[in-house]
């Protein structure tokens, strides 16, 4: 793996972690595909940090968890607004 690419993975762990924040928000901050992220964290950074992959795993599968309520929300200012 490319130095690059390890700082890249270990910083957008860090940002996730601190912010849990979700895939597409560490993609936009960082400038990468949103499946750019997602294929770093769930299989890249496991050979990396596997300690930082665990904490990680548990903010994304928080995020996954609320998405559907995320989503409702967003509708219902969508049509509150019309």
């Amino acid at each position: 793996m490319r130095d690059y690419m390890r700082e890249r993975i270990l910083a957008i762990a860090s940002y996730i972690i601190e912010t849990k924040a979700t895939v597409r928000q560490a993609a936009k901050i960082f400038g990468v595909s949103k499946s750019t992220v997602h294929k770093d964290m769930t299989e890249r950074l496991p050979e990396i940090n596997p300690e930082k992959a665990k904490l990680v795993k548990e903010v994304l599968e928080f995020n996954k968890a609320e998405r559907h309520i995320r989503g409702g929300r967003a509708t219902r200012r969508k049509y509150l607004n019309c």
